[in-house]
């Protein structure tokens, strides 16, 4: 916990409570810290929470993208369009089932894939779409299934901001035909790092749970249980992707208080748009009607023109501020590696090009106080050269 002004405020800082220790505790006691029956639990309490048929656990959410990708019969010579909005593992787990990401610019309001962008680029190689629900905002996914389903494509919705959000009345990573979900350290349900696919088809999600622990037959995790030795087959050149149960024993109790933690970032959420409505900066947009929200990333765009600053200098005063931010994304298109792989141009992604060169995340945690969130908006307010606060901090 946070206690002195003089301390660095960390952004993202997981929110780890007695339970989640006891519970580790209790694995390391009871000799059982590979994949085990903790994360058989931790599954079926996230697929239950998600209202989905199947779940299997990964060591990350770019693990299961890879699996989903490979599942849904991704590979060489085919097409996924996805977002330039998002990190780079996104692009990277289509990249490593040999296929060629192709990116489509987001909408400027709500910084998710434009659907309308999608449909210019799709042609006879795609095969499949990965929607990004950025920041915890639901893409718009019946625009999205239509495409897909039009024109017969898979879709990996790629969960990693979006435990929580909804749209009209289903919830993220239950629309498409695989749901992808992360737990790493800064995410809104912590396992250290860690990750989810959902699937409707018991097929698919048989054969991720297969290609996820090294191709060997189902259920070889079991097979030093006391259930006695039992015999696998190796039925696939697989990966070693799985969870332990020292990472599912955090993930149990941090599901449990999923709802609780949920208020509490709405509540922190609502804070910042009121103190900072004033300010020379552009705050999130309003959140859709019949959508829900996952307040994972509070994202702010510094304008030069508006704020006399640029983002990298906010960045920095931010930091001497002892307050710990974040950048969610650089547009993929700005990075060297995809420019020499696939000619990829910030130029050609406008939006998501201008967004990226303005964007910023403030801390947005559980763990946050009340004064440390005052902090934050002192300190905004400050690197901004305006009183706008001096009043509500007196």
């Amino acid at each position: 916990m946070i206690e002195r002004e003089s301390d660095f405020i960390v952004f993202g800082a997981p929110d780890i409570k007695e339970d989640e220790i006891d519970e580790v505790i209790s694995s390391l006691r009871s000799g059982w810290i590979g994949t085990g029956p903790k994360v058989a639990a931790f599954e079926s309490k996230f697929k239950a929470y998600k209202g989905a048929p199947y779940a299997a656990a990964t060591n990350s959410c770019t693990a299961g993208l890879h699996l989903a990708l490979i599942a849904a019969g991704i590979g060489s010579g085919d097409e996924v369009i996805t977002t330039p909005l998002t990190f780079c593992a996104t692009v990277n787990a289509v990249i490593h089932c040999g296929a060629t990401p192709i990116l489509a610019d987001i909408n400027p309001v709500t910084m998710n894939i434009d659907p309308e962008q999608v449909i210019r680029k799709v042609n006879f190689r795609t095969k499949a779409i990965v929607p990004v629900h950025f920041a915890g905002r639901a893409c718009d996914m019946d625009a999205l299934m239509n495409i897909a389903v039009s024109r017969k494509l898979k879709v990996i919705e790629d969960c990693a901001h979006a435990i929580e959000t909804e749209y009209r009345g289903g919830k993220a990573g239950t629309f498409g035909d695989f749901g992808c979900f992360s737990f790493y350290a800064t995410k809104n349900v912590v396992t250290a790092d860690g990750g989810m696919v959902l699937a409707k088809e018991p097929k698919d999600i048989e054969r991720v749970q297969v290609l996820g622990l090294h191709g060997m037959s189902k259920d070889a995790w079991k097979r030093f249980s006391d259930e006695g030795y039992k015999h696998y087959q190796v039925v696939e050149a697989g990966f070693k992707y799985n969870m332990t149960d020292l990472q599912a024993a955090l993930g149990i109790h941090q599901l449990e208080r999923v709802e609780m933690n949920w208020l509490r970032r709405q509540q922190i959420w609502l804070q910042y748009n009121e103190a900072l409505s004033g300010l020379p900066i552009i705050l999130p947009s309003a959140i859709e009607p019949d959508t829900r929200h996952a307040y994972h990333l509070y994202t702010i765009l510094i304008d030069h023109n508006l704020a006399g600053m640029t983002r990298d200098q906010f960045l920095s005063a931010m930091t001497a501020e002892r307050i710990g931010v974040g950048v969610h994304y650089v547009s993929l298109a700005e990075h060297p590696y995809y420019q020499a792989a696939f000619g990829w141009k910030p130029e050609d992604y406008p939006n998501a090009s201008s967004i990226g060169r303005q964007t910023v995340s403030l801390p947005l945690s559980t763990k946050l106080t009340n004064q440390d969130i005052r902090r934050v908006i002192a300190s905004i307010c400050k690197v901004l050269g305006n009183n706008v606060c001096e009043e509500d901090e007196a």
